[in-house]
């Protein structure tokens, strides 16, 4: 056998030993990501983007409609919550409102009684009215946000609508980085009611200044970041912060939030918070409103 055969010989089989050994390690990288999303959908962090580089235009196209289908998932994972908690609070709520209806009707006629007026009883049992009047009150005003008129989308300026939210508390100092006009397709209205709900959840915990930021994602969406320097929420209470009734202030409802996150779910957006908030804050909202 000739030299220059034998040369040839042992390049070919370096050739094939290279690409054994690059399919190998691309096979390898394939396997890790497979593992990595498994892990971020165990985890519902449904947020995950893993890169297209280096990538054949089939495997690209696979990736990209992963990446995708992570904001799929987190829409449904999304909508289910909102529809669960809306059977169960017009649940609770109607068993509220049926039990303490007759401790009500009896606590007031009873402080009309003679035997009670000026008792050492009517004290107490006006306390007791005054609590179930109170109760009624939170349940009756809860029933009326969960019994929203359904969405009116239409194409709406996202720069003119922050602006007059803006004007609304000129206390705050506004960071506003918005330059348009940003044109999507939502209810003005209750995109109004988003935005008040998270400045005045932002000024409930002392926020002295308010960002405002926007980027387009992917598949075209419209990425509103809404920050602010207020208290920090506690890391506790951060897997909770939208569940109907939950609150980490001491005077709060626990329906801004929760509202909020409704009113954008049902037109086909998504609200979330931040694990990093933006660059010179302590909390970020996302709001991602479909193209």
């Amino acid at each position: 056998m000739s030299k220059g055969v034998l040369l040839l010989c042992f390049a070919l089989v370096a050739l094939v030993v290279l690409v054994v050994l690059w399919f190998r390690r691309h096979q390898l990288m394939l396997a890790e990501r497979a593992r990595l999303m498994q892990e971020a959908i165990r985890n519902r962090e449904f947020t995950f983007r893993l890169p297209t580089k280096h990538m054949f235009s089939g495997e690209r196209a696979l990736q990209d409609t992963l990446n995708q289908l992570g904001d799929h998932i987190r829409e449904q994972v999304n909508l289910g919550e909102v529809e669960s908690w809306e059977k169960l609070t017009r649940v609770l709520t109607h068993e509220i409102m049926n039990a303490t209806a007759p401790i009500a009707s009896i606590s007031q006629s009873m402080l009309h009684h003679p035997a009670v007026k000026n008792s050492d009883l009517e004290e107490g049992i006006n306390a007791i009215h005054n609590t179930v009047q109170h109760l009624n009150s939170f349940v009756d005003s809860y029933r009326k946000y969960s019994a929203l008129q359904k969405p009116v989308p239409k194409p709406t300026d996202l720069v003119a609508a922050v602006k007059d939210v803006e004007q609304l508390y000129p206390e705050v100092n506004w960071i506003n980085s918005l330059s348009g006009p940003i044109i999507i397709k939502t209810d003005p209205n209750l995109l109004r009611q988003i935005l008040i709900n998270l400045i005045k959840n932002a000024i409930e915990a002392g926020a002295k200044n308010q960002g405002v930021e926007c980027e387009r994602g992917a598949e075209g969406k419209v990425l509103l970041y809404i920050s602010n320097d207020g208290e920090l929420i506690p890391a506790d209470a951060r897997s909770s912060i939208f569940v109907p009734f939950f609150t980490t202030k001491r005077k709060g409802s626990g329906i801004g939030l929760s509202l909020s996150r409704r009113l954008l779910t049902i037109q086909g957006g998504m609200m979330s918070l931040l694990d990093e908030p933006r660059s010179g804050f302590h909390t970020t909202f996302l709001l991602e409103f479909p193209v």
